[in-house]
């Protein structure tokens, strides 16, 4: 027998005793119970939300800019090329599991001296084809592609929960703009009327009807209403560049829009919460991470197995006028595990880790869709009653307006009265506007947490 030969049946013989890396199960904290239903009523148990969901806002312009930010919006370029990244990724971890082809050729020029003393110079032209193949005997190769083709359809997810991302911040931005319009206009009203109350008070201080405080006090709120117009100008401007940026353009022009109250606000039905862990594509990533880390997990462990390769070679040697001759070579190797110090077992180790925190992500996932979804459905009815009643506030400090300055006019009470009647309407006008936009950021809120919008048609 070779001396090769006891050295081999002993690294066999040790590789057969080894054995792969711990099995561990996620922690039990990770588990996760979905509810049975919503605390907060739902008009409908089921699943409404779809792609175009910012249509139910009855603004072509909303649509229009939601189609731009889908189509332009820079994080979501970053998304499609971290796509296309692990996609060649998986294209590459499905290779190892087919053979490898390579062609090698070469040509050598030397001077030497013949037997006779002769000087030559010969010329030795080779080729040769080589192929290796690993035997998957411990399945290594198929749970990395696995693997890869989990974080593949992880990125896929993720590219999804992007487009709802941008689609629920250009809606969010475009009803902010069209809140601070309609605040811009009744501050731009209410100049106008301090601008009259002022003269007014001027010309009844010059005929002695009335004291100067009163004028003071008309001056005083007509500059306090005139500050409140460059402010809200300017916040206006910075809405409409922050709604250029997620459209994709330089926010050099004016974004064209609508106003607030032609903006219809929906009312979205959930779905039943454990439908919603389909919909959602932040879950849905969350467990494609899950299952890849598992896979990674597996590929893991079996690295404690011996591998086994086999490998092939073919070619011809060509020296000068020689005819060729033919080379051939076929063999088995045995890569096995028998002392690295460690190193296995902590690749083991951290895979394991990085499943257990893959589950603890999901887990978080889950969570944080239910209580998305329960706080919007509770803010549908909360926000709504909250907007009937600032109607009915600002049509009482409408009439409570009108009885003061007929007051005022007849002279039966100071001009201090009418004051705070106009200051009274300006803010539930303000309030107003300000609700309608919550209920409608609501409405917004609430789609994004149903994950409706993520699938393309």
């Amino acid at each position: 027998m070779r001396p090769s030969f006891p050295v081999l049946a002993t690294t066999l013989l040790l590789a057969g005793c080894a054995t792969p890396g711990p099995r561990t199960t996620p922690p039990p904290e990770a588990a996760l119970t979905p509810p049975t239903a919503w605390r907060a009523a739902s008009s409908a148990e089921t699943e409404t939300a779809a792609a175009g969901w910012w249509k139910a806002f009855g603004d072509p312009r909303l649509s229009d800019l939601v189609a731009a930010a889908l189509a332009r919006n820079a994080d979501l370029g970053i998304a499609e090329a971290r796509v296309r990244e692990a996609d060649a990724l998986a294209a590459q971890a499905r290779a190892a599991l087919l053979p490898s082809l390579n062609a090698t050729g070469g040509a050598q020029k030397q001077r030497e001296l013949s037997a006779f003393g002769t000087p030559a110079e010969p010329l030795a032209a080779q080729g040769q084809l080589q192929a290796a193949y690993e035997i998957d005997l411990w399945g290594r190769l198929r749970a990395g592609d696995a693997a890869a083709r989990a974080s593949l359809q992880a990125s896929r997810y993720g590219r999804d929960a992007a487009r709802l991302s941008v689609a629920a911040a250009t809606a969010r931005a475009y009803v902010s703009l069209t809140s601070l319009d309609a605040q811009l206009a009744t501050a731009r009203a209410t100049l106008v009327s301090r601008q009259e109350a002022a003269a007014r008070a001027r010309r009844r201080a010059q005929q002695g009807v009335t004291s100067n405080l009163e004028l003071r006090q008309a001056e005083g709120e007509l500059e306090a209403a005139a500050q409140r117009v460059p402010a809200l100008e300017l916040a206006v401007r910075r809405q409409e560049a922050g709604l250029a940026l997620l459209s994709g353009e330089d926010g050099a022009g004016p974004i064209a829009r609508g106003g607030l109250d032609a903006l219809i606000v929906p009312q979205p039905a959930a779905p039943l919460p454990s439908v919603l862990l389909a919909r959602r594509p932040d879950i849905a990533q969350a467990e494609a991470s899950l299952a890849g880390a598992d896979a990674s997990l597996a590929a893991a462990r079996a690295a404690f197995l011996p591998q086994v390769r086999l490998s092939a070679a073919a070619g011809g040697l060509k020296v000068l006028h020689i005819d060729p001759l033919t080379t051939w070579s076929v063999g088995a190797s045995v890569l096995a595990p028998i002392f690295d110090g460690g190193r296995l077992r902590g690749a083991s180790d951290a895979a394991a880790a990085r499943r257990d925190q893959a589950a603890f992500a999901y887990r978080k996932a889950a969570l944080t869709a239910f209580n998305e979804v329960e706080s919007a459905l509770e803010g549908q009815d909360r926000l709504t009653e909250q907007e009937d009643h600032a109607r009915l506030q600002r049509a009482a400090a409408s009439n409570a307006l009108q009885h003061a300055h007929k007051r005022y006019q007849a002279g039966y009470v100071a001009y201090l009265e009418e004051l705070d009647a106009q200051r009274g309407l300006l803010a539930t006008e303000l309030a107003l506007s300000q609700v309608r936009e919550a209920r409608l950021l609501n409405a917004v809120a609430l789609y994004q947490a149903l994950g409706g919008g993520w699938t393309e048609p």
